[in-house]
């Protein structure tokens, strides 16, 4: 018998199989350089953008290429339909389109995202073999011409095109010789959008100079020489290199944020496509196995045995496939079981830490208690702690910041880990924490805390917690939603609502965490006088408090210092029996001096205060109280419907403009083709039984069969990384849009909306779409080609067979319609449903304190109970309804495959060839579960693409204006007087509510201190939000040295100004990432700042100093200190304007009073705006602000308004001197 090998050696298909294998491994090396340089850009961003400077000639390549691709394209289509070419012409034309279309991809991304000009060295080198092999296939074709053999046109109009394309292409590999093209040094600010550069075009010598000029410096040469030439400018010395400027640190300090969770998603992503890839080739390679053992042991091959195995093989395909995902899935159960099971073995709340009497004589009684928030600390947080407390006592309990006196308020209710000692209580407990916590929903709701409505005693609670007023004010009065954390609400506000829950609550102990320091000093008298003295007289009450005024009315007063009581006993007892309570009284001394001296020592001008403002108010009430829309918080967004075309639009062009996917789509294309051909090949060779002679060696039928496996396997592997490369890029690119949009949306955004929904879909439609829709698509792709190459060898075979698959399709199709409209609405809901879950569990674990000390935990438990029975019935019904279409589905494709055997076995004998009607019977083994699998996969894609709906819609929300306006950016020196005007500045928090401030004119003179007072709610934050811009004011304008803040960027305006905020905010990690997150100071300056704010004793005192851990939002320090901690983030900073929120209200006196002079020492000659309760606290500012409902009542130096009288700062300071002098006088 005559050599196969001989007859492939004079024939053009040797060619075509050459060609073959060198667009494969050019395809395959293509593959893995993307690869390596989108990790590489990944991983190394470096912050540039370059210019866009693409030569004609650079198009001119691409387009050939992409014209290439085309030619090839429709050449493999016309051989496929028309010519009936054999398998390795095809094979060769659709890989060579394929081919021709990555390397023009592979151009596009060299010139137009990384800016390269040259074009690269392996490209070169496959050109020009290229062309030489398009010259040879043309030769070869002429010769066979000659010899008068049979010679296609399209073949010969093939290796023409090759031969013109390929002299163009070699005549631009050597007319482009390495020309670097222009890049651009422009760093992107953080948060910008990519129109929005923070630096014009800069030079970098530094960066461009070699090893020769770095070593002798001679890049300085021309800043020297252009020094001797002329005086240097500031302009006219270069930038420093991007990665060395302090602008630039903010994105590596995020960068280093992200990684490490993009950076483990990657790595399970990609070793999900490896261990994919392998599997799936695994059949290929074990039947290539077992069908070269059976040659080598010459046990003969037919066509019966041969179909057998691979119907076995093709039936293993599916469960192998399956394989990881399941691997997977039990490794995800085992980790989340893990978790769950170490929670669950952590230590419990101890419940004998406190011991509940039934009766006894004293109230509370602590004996040697010892108590730690952390068990191996060898220094407890409370040692020593002995006292009691008798029925109806009021005690005070005082100390410095950080001497452990919420912790005494939280060992009594048993939240501290008791070490030793005991503590004994007797009757129910009500607790106000110092950080008000409020509940979402109505005020009403807020108050009665699950306790029935008794209105009389609602109404008193609401009057001596002064709330009526602010009621008021409400556009639905109690009845208004209160959104999370009460962000609708002052700071004052919030604690009134606090202390109003604890009295209703009607209970038999009363804790107070520090209640006045959120209040004004008359609503701080008042609270006391009603609540302390009036509604709670007979009660058993203790207070933490900073306000010296109010210890004199203690029956008890406890002094506590560095965790111990160091005095106990009536005021006048311990005055003069140690040094502790004396440093606190001497310091409030010092304060109330302060004031009389400035009562004392004003001038004799008349006050110029604001009449046109007095009258105000009034208008200002009766317009505030007209209800102004719906609430604040509203219903979740829903779509409802299909998901619209629009949203896979979006996703697909998320990675690379949607360009991989067409790629994708081929490589599963070729390796389909490729598969089929591999068993035709095993068909057509091996006899039907062992009389017959095979028309090729065994050698040859094994050497072809792992040609295609191999082939094949290749394929795979190149589709499995493209999917997996493709859904982590969308993956992270949809994540990193909405995590910008998030953070560059309003603050009105995240008044009504709760964290639940941004957590819901940050995380459980984050999961989705980084895990499940990349597998959903590509599986729905693959079996839709493998469900049309099955009916296309069906066909082949017996073309009856469409009689069947046209009504199932159908029927499917209608099954499908049927199912997705109900399932995509329960997809929804569920989506929907799960943000209050979050939101509950998420603001119940903030609250928990507050809930355990009402002993509302059983109340709690069944709120969440009840959302997550609302989740498991979505759920439970949606998994329902995927099982009644997997049944309907599986019950068709079983229908179709029996009739399709019916048809094959039943036709006329000669009609249909044995062996093909039992490769196609072996092929549709596996249509069942394709068929039913395709539409199934179909259905549950268009559920999870409700992630991707729900997560755009966040994509959507709009934006804070521009961080950096180019045309109106301000001189690096602004502002340099810090003079800010304010001019008919009108400000309300929505369109549906009632204007918050109302007509503001005035002016904070530059390097002055100014400190704004007002009863509480009366816009003095609000204000301040303004300056910040946090709110946009509805009118009027604020100008800083002149320019209006409306005028410039976002980050030109906030990064020059510093604030001390009303509510202080850590973050979890480190002392010194919380003072300096970017790295912008030194140890040294750390410390000094530590030192001026007072803390650098405490964080001496730590085992790690700087490097002490800090938990989520600093829960492991005192109020004071994370107060404290941002007053050190402003002394690193020191900006022209500093303004300070109540930023001392949880500190005691003497540190106060030590922070007033630092912040003196160190601003100078800044301008200082100061909002305060205490009078002590802005009585030493240059003017005085005085806001009432939205209005300034009066604005003039506190010399002028202290001698008249009649104004409102007068009376104000007046009432705080006479009810300080009076209990003072009253305890002596």
């Amino acid at each position: 018998m005559e050599n196969p090998l001989d007859f492939l050696l004079i024939q053009p298909i040797y060619l075509h199989l050459l060609s073959f294998f060198l667009n494969l491994v050019l395809l395959l090396i293509l593959f893995v350089s993307w690869v390596y340089k989108k990790s590489a850009a990944c991983e190394n961003s470096d912050g540039f953008i370059a210019k866009r400077s693409t030569k004609m000639y650079n198009k001119l390549v691409v387009v050939s290429c992409v014209s290439l691709s085309v030619f090839y394209s429709v050449l493999s289509l016309l051989s496929c339909v028309r010519w009936h070419s054999n398998v390795w012409t095809l094979s060769d034309l659709l890989l060579a389109a394929l081919t021709w279309g990555a390397i023009s991809m592979y151009l596009r991304g060299l010139y137009i995202d990384s800016h390269e000009q040259k074009l690269p060295y392996l490209l070169r080198v496959w050109w020009v073999l290229y062309f030489l092999l398009s010259c040879y296939r043309l030769v070869v074709d002429f010769a066979l011409y000659k010899k008068q053999e049979l010679v296609s046109v399209h073949n010969v109009v093939s290796e023409l095109v090759g031969v013109c394309a390929g002299l163009f292409l070699c005549c631009s590999c050597l007319w482009k010789k390495g020309e670097e093209g222009e890049r651009t040094t422009l760093l992107e600010e953080p948060f910008l959008s990519e129109n929005e550069g923070c630096d014009d075009e800069v030079t970098t010598p530094f960066a461009k100079a070699g090893f020769l000029s770095l070593m002798s410096f001679s890049w300085m040469s021309p800043l020297v020489t252009l020094g001797n030439e002329k005086i240097i400018d500031s302009k006219d010395v270069p930038q420093v290199d991007s990665s060395d400027r302090a602008e630039n640190l903010f994105r590596v300090f995020r960068s280093k944020l992200e990684w490490d969770d993009a950076g483990w998603l990657k790595k399970f992503v990609y070793n999900s496509a490896a261990m994919s890839s392998v599997l799936l080739t695994a059949p290929s390679f074990i039947s290539a196995t077992a069908f070269g053992a059976c040659v080598l042991l010459k046990i003969p091959l037919e066509s019966g045995k041969i179909l057998a195995a691979l119907a076995i093989f093709q039936i293993l395909q599916s469960p192998i496939y399956k394989l990881p995902e399941t691997i997977s899935m039990f490794v995800q159960v085992k980790v989340s079981l893990g978790r769950i099971a170490s929670f669950l073995c952590l230590d419990d709340l101890e419940k004998d830490v406190v011991e509940r009497l039934t009766y006894s004589e004293m109230a509370l009684e602590v004996s040697n208690g010892c108590f730690s928030w952390d068990d191996s600390s060898s220094i407890p947080t409370l040692r020593e702690v002995s006292f009691e407390v008798s029925h109806g006592m009021n005690v005070a309990v005082c100390g410095t910041v950080g001497s452990g006196k919420s912790s005494l308020l939280s060992s009594i209710l048993g939240e501290v880990p008791k070490i030793s000692g005991t503590v004994k209580v007797f009757g129910s407990k009500a607790y106000v924490a110092q950080s008000p916590w409020i509940q979402s929903g109505k005020v009403e709701d807020n108050i009665l805390f699950g306790k029935p409505m008794e209105r009389e005693w609602y109404q008193s609670v609401l009057e001596a917690c002064c709330l009526n007023k602010d009621l008021e004010l409400l556009p639905f009065h109690d009845q208004t939603v209160i959104g999370e954390r009460g962000i609708n609400l002052s700071g004052g506000q919030k604690q009134r609502i606090q202390i109003a829950r604890a009295l209703y609550q009607d209970a038999d102990i009363y804790l107070f965490d520090d209640p006045f320091s959120a209040v004004d000093a008359h609503t701080g008298s008042h609270l006391f006088k009603e609540v302390i003295l009036g509604i709670l007289k007979g009660k058993t009450v203790i207070y933490v408090t900073h306000q010296v005024e109010f210890l004199p009315e203690a029956d008890l007063i406890l002094v506590m210092k560095d965790g111990r009581i160091t005095q106990a006993g009536r005021y006048n007892e311990i005055l003069d029996s140690g040094t502790d309570f004396m440093e606190l009284v001497g310091a409030h001394t010092d304060a109330l001096a302060t004031v009389d001296t400035h009562e004392q020592g004003c001038a004799s001008s008349e006050s110029t205060t604001n009449k046109e403002d007095k009258e105000a108010p009034k208008l200002e009430k009766d317009s505030g109280n007209k209800p102004r829309g719906g609430q604040l918080v509203q219903q979740e967004e829903r779509e409802k419907g299909k998901v619209g075309f629009t949203v896979y639009k979006k996703y697909m062009a998320l990675a690379y403009g949607g360009a991989v996917i067409p790629i994708i789509l081929l490589v599963q294309i070729l390796f389909q083709v490729l598969d089929i051909g591999s068993n035709y090949w095993m068909t057509w060779v091996t006899p039907v039984s062992k009389d017959v002679e095979p028309p090729v060696s065994g050698f040859t039928l094994i050497l072809v069969y792992v040609v295609l496996a191999i082939a094949s396997s290749l394929c795979i592997l190149v589709r499995t990384l493209l999917v997996s490369m493709t859904g982590f890029k969308m993956a992270t690119e949809l994540f990193t849009q909405m995590h910008l949009r998030v953070f560059r949306a309003s603050m009105s955004f995240f008044d009504v909306t709760p964290m639940g929904r941004i957590l819901n879909r940050a995380s459980t439609d984050q999961s989705v779409v980084d895990l499940r829709l990349p597998g959903q698509f590509a599986y729905a792709a693959v079996a839709a080609i493998n469900i049309l190459g099955i009916m296309g060898v069906m066909i082949q075979v017996a073309w009856q067979v469409l009689i069947i698959f046209i009504p199932v399709v159908a029927a499917s199709s209608w099954y499908r319609q049927y199912y997705i409209s109900a399932a995509r609405e329960l997809a929804r809901l569920a989506g929907i449903s799960r943000s209050p879950l979050v939101h509950h569990f998420s603001e119940t674990l903030s609250g928990v304190t507050t809930i355990r000390s009402f002993d509302q935990e059983p109340r709690f438990l069944g709120d969440i109970m009840k959302l997550s029975d609302c989740l498991s019935r979505l759920t439970f019904h949606s998994t329902g309804a995927t099982e009644w279409l997997c049944f309907r589905l599986e019950l068709l494709s079983t229908i179709t495959f029996a009739l399709s055997l019916v048809i094959v076995v039943s036709a006329p004998e000669g009609t249909v060839n044995p062996s093909f009607a039992g490769l196609a019977i072996t092929y549709a083994l596996n249509l069942n579960n394709l068929q039913s699998n395709l539409v199934w996969t179909l259905c549950e894609l268009e559920n999870k693409m409700i992630s991707v709906e729900r997560m755009l819609q966040y994509i959507d929300i709009p934006s804070e204006p521009s961080l950096v306006i180019e045309s109106t950016r301000p001189e690096k020196s602004w502002p340099s007087r810090g003079e800010i005007t304010i001019s008919n500045l009108q400000v309300r928090y929505g369109p549906h509510l009632p204007m918050v401030l109302n007509g503001l004119t005035c002016t904070f003179p530059g390097g002055l201190k100014t400190g704004i007072v007002g009863r509480t709610g009366c816009g003095k934050s609000t204000l301040i939000q303004t300056l910040f811009r946090i709110v946009e004011p509805t009118a009027g304008e604020i100008r800083i040295d002149g320019i209006d803040i409306l005028t410039i960027g976002l980050h030109d305006l906030r990064s020059r100004l510093s604030i001390i905020p009303q509510d202080p905010t850590m973050f979890e990690g480190t002392v010194r990432s919380n003072l300096d997150p970017l790295e912008e100071y030194s140890d040294d300056q750390i410390w000094e700042a530590l030192d001026k704010c007072q803390l650098g004793d405490e964080v001496r005192k730590k085992e790690l100093k700087l490097d002490s851990s800090v938990s989520e939002n600093g829960q492991n320090w005192s109020v004071g200190q994370r107060q404290l901690v941002c007053l050190g983030r402003v002394l690193l900073k020191r900006s022209k304007v500093l303004v300070l929120d109540e930023a001392t209200a949880s500190v005691d006196t003497a540190t106060v009073n030590l922070i007033q002079e630092t912040l003196r020492q160190h601003f100078r000659d800044c301008t200082v705006i100061t909002i305060a309760h205490r009078i002590s606290s802005v009585i030493g500012s240059d003017m005085v602000l005085l806001l009432d409902q939205g209005l300034i009542k009066e604005h003039d130096s506190p010399g002028r308004l202290l001698e008249d009288k009649s104004s409102s700062f007068s009376k104000l300071v007046a009432e705080y001197t006479t009810s300080s002098e009076s209990k003072f006088s009253r305890s002596c």
